[in-house]
């Protein structure tokens, strides 16, 4: 019985996201493609944002690492939510102002140069299929705790069904996807958790005697003193800036009708995440209490597949535990779906002609690229929240500083851009490569390892900074109007923008003139 309703809840998430993917057929244009024609209300462009937001991490692995490590591992659901207060302040409106489809079309917008746009280009491809390789062993994962398939086969199901999605109908297909599948996560948690309280606290008796004596607390809590301290704030400034240089969340915005709508996208957002991570520390909480066993680092990541049927034996934790799984893959594949969606629009801009044909071809290599990856790779000890972790430090060291320098910073100049990216990236993805191959060894040298976006997202921010000054010469000449456009309201007339940009490009001038000619 077990084994067939996982099946079955798996496979009708499949059938619902093919079915309701099939509305994106009605997608002809290059514009209903890469930005479903900028005609996406707040209301379900939130919800699909969160769909997509919401991965492996946040559905599997925060509970996990609650359950091995105790409360300090709270902060990751604070983080993910608190990124987009971030985004809402900084980068939301300006963004989408930009009219602007992907991080590389802003990039060459904003500072003129093929060279930053390439940069950019790289990184989000790079960002896209390292966050693609959890969500694809997330989903091994789950299918073989679900019904004890092959890890393999996961990921290839995850991988044919986005691709479908994806080459169907590009974001006017996806949008509609996502959306769904937040609703389907959210229910998939919130049902088996509400039951999993009632248990708890012996209103329901689903075995005919109340509830066993909760076991000791699971696993010890992270390392005392400056380390953890230290863990605590990587995480935070990972997680608060990561969540606006990630490529797939950065696209949602560029779908608004206007800035307007991309704040109350953000908004939405933000009440959506902040409702769904209260569920994730619940289940953490109850497996430290009624899951000892696993309490292990290579098993945390299936508390909250395998809790449903702990704490309710028989038929009712069975069809919970269906509904869990359900949720699980809707995670998996909207998720997967947003990152491909966002390499395939860079990578047929850059490489494949921009156009519909273009597109489709680029999203076959976006979502195979990463498959080939997660099959070939041996399984990490590395928890899935922890892996994703440190691809928000690689997110937050190289687009954060582009994005709010490039939109509140006039003297940002391609030179900087370029080398803070290439500083921030640099450090982060080889402190990532270490922790994952577990070669950093005990002590600080781990620590900050393990935990990068304390020091990376600075040296990019100062590196980008201090290139851009000792290049002044190099500022792009029409970033007063490109500033004027992210800045100005978009019912603002056009040609009073234009005007005041021109304007103060002369007046730079006037000032920058006296002091070349050597007078004062």
């Amino acid at each position: 019985m077990s084994t067939a309703a996982n099946l079955i809840a798996v496979l009708l998430v499949v059938a619902l996201t093919v079915a309701v993917g099939a509305y994106g057929l009605r997608a002809r244009s290059t514009p209903d493609f890469y930005v479903a024609s900028r005609t996406v209300s707040p209301l379900r462009n939130a919800s699909a944002v969160s769909g997509e937001y919401l991965s492996a991490a946040s559905y599997l692995g925060i509970a996990g690492l609650l359950v091995v490590y105790g409360s300090t591992m709270l902060w990751y659901g604070i983080g993910y939510t608190a990124g987009y207060l971030v985004l809402l302040v900084l980068v939301a409106a300006p963004l989408r102002r930009s009219g602007a489809y992907t991080v590389s079309d802003f990039a060459e917008a904003r500072l003129g140069s093929l060279g930053v746009r390439r940069t950019a280009t790289a990184f989000v491809v790079l960002i896209g299929w390292l966050y693609q390789v959890p969500q694809l062993q997330g989903a091994g994962l789950a299918l073989h705790a679900a019904v004890g398939a092959p890890a393999w086969t996961g990921a290839v199901l995850v991988t044919a069904v986005v691709l479908v999605s994806v080459v169907a109908g590009g974001m006017r297909s996806v949008t509609l996807v996502q959306a769904v599948q937040f609703w389907v996560k959210l229910a998939a948690l919130a049902v088996p958790a509400v039951a999993l309280l009632l248990v708890w606290q012996g209103v329901w008796h689903p075995s005919g005697s109340p509830p066993a004596a909760p076991a000791p607390a699971a696993g010890p809590e992270p390392g005392q003193g400056g380390q953890a301290l230290y863990t605590v704030y990587s995480l935070m400034v990972a997680t608060f800036l990561g969540a606006m240089g990630l490529p797939h969340v950065i696209a949602r915005f560029y779908t608004n009708p206007d800035g307007r709508a991309a704040r109350r996208t953000t908004v939405g957002v933000l009440g959506l995440l902040g409702a769904f991570y209260l569920l994730p520390e619940l289940y953490g909480g109850l497996g430290r209490l009624y899951a000892p066993g696993l309490a292990s680092a290579d098993r945390a990541d299936a508390v909250v597949l395998l809790l449903p049927g702990r704490l309710v034996p028989g038929t009712g934790g069975q069809l919970l535990t269906a509904l869990v799984v359900a949720g699980a893959f809707a995670a998996f594949l909207s998720t997967c779906s947003g990152l491909a969606l966002s390499v395939a629009a860079v990578l047929s801009q850059d490489l494949l002609g921009g156009d519909v044909r273009g597109f489709r071809r680029a999203s076959a290599l976006a979502v195979l690229a990463p498959c080939a990856i997660a099959l070939l790779l041996s399984e990490s000890g590395v928890s899935v929240a922890h892996e994703i972790g440190l691809i928000f430090s690689v997110a937050a060291s190289t687009f954060c500083p582009l994005l709010v320098l490039g939109i509140w910073w006039r003297r940002l100049t391609p030179a900087g851009a370029v080398a803070g990216m290439l500083v921030g990236g640099g450090l982060s993805v080889t402190a990532m490569t270490v922790t994952l191959l577990e070669a950093a060894g005990p002590g600080w040298t781990g620590v900050l390892l393990a935990g990068p976006a304390a020091w990376s997202v600075p040296a990019a921010f100062l590196t980008m900074v201090g290139v851009s000054l000792a290049t002044p010469g190099r500022i792009p000449a029409g970033t007063s109007v490109m500033l004027a456009r992210l800045h100005l309201p978009e019912a603002l007339d056009a040609d009073t923008a234009h005007r005041s940009a021109a304007t103060d490009d002369r007046s730079s001038r006037d000032r920058v003139r006296p002091s070349r000619d050597g007078h004062h």
